[in-house]
């Protein structure tokens, strides 16, 4: 889950044979201070579902938007807010030991996202602007 910056709100790995939802309603659960200033949550359409966005409006009071791309619409076309989400794929891509799936157990994947997006941000506020 990213923000609109593409800063990390909270990782969470699972096994193959949890289903999106599923694993989105315990990313949601799992975090540890409640988000006040959460008014939509973006996503795309493998999230979708009525189930789920019933669950997130009583529970978060927020809007589950899913991005879909027009039905007429043929070949690639850049979706909306998406590419936030890519981008931060992409920079955690950029660390050899999370280009591909080497961990053993959950914990430590999350742990070695939670890193490079620390060092990210890290990064970020120590660049010198010119």
């Amino acid at each position: 889950m990213a923000d609109t910056l593409g800063l990390a709100i909270g990782v969470m790995v699972c096994p193959a044979n949890v289903g999106e939802r599923a694993g989105a309603m315990k990313l949601l659960e799992s975090l540890k201070y409640p988000m006040r200033r959460l008014q939509k949550i973006l996503v795309d359409k493998g999230f979708s579902g009525d189930d789920i966005t019933k669950w997130v409006k009583d529970n978060f009071n927020c809007i589950w938007e899913v991005s879909k791309r027009a039905e007429a619409q043929k070949g690639f076309v850049v979706e909306s807010k998406r590419w936030v989400v890519e981008r931060t794929f992409a920079w955690i891509g950029k660390y050899r030991r999370l280009s591909k799936d080497h961990e053993f157990y959950e914990n430590t994947s999350e742990s070695f996202i939670y890193l490079a997006l620390i060092r990210k941000m890290l990064r970020n506020l120590t660049a010198v602007n010119s």
